[in-house]
């Protein structure tokens, strides 16, 4: 494990510190979770940003599914006649 410095504004200290002190753990550990839980969002952020690339190169090359299509077969969940998916 390394150490880094962090320098922290008055407004973030002060929460910080009565938080941990209400969770009873240290100001590193919760540091440490909220950076954890940053960097998780932003991987999520930038595994969508490259969905839609692709998403937008097969719209872009005519790979479409008809939105009637999706609604009437999204409609069907759930009844008898429940209809397989549209072409792609």
């Amino acid at each position: 494990m390394s150490i880094t410095s962090v320098r922290l504004q008055p407004d973030v200290e002060k929460p910080l510190e009565e938080l941990a002190r209400r969770q009873d753990r240290s100001k590193s550990y919760l540091i440490n979770q909220a950076v954890r839980e940053y960097l998780a969002r932003q991987n999520q952020e930038q595994q969508r940003w490259e969905e839609t690339l692709v998403a937008i190169d097969s719209a872009r090359d005519g790979r479409r599914v008809d939105g009637e299509a999706v609604k009437a077969w999204v409609a069907s969940w759930g009844t008898d006649n429940e209809l397989d998916p549209p072409p792609r």
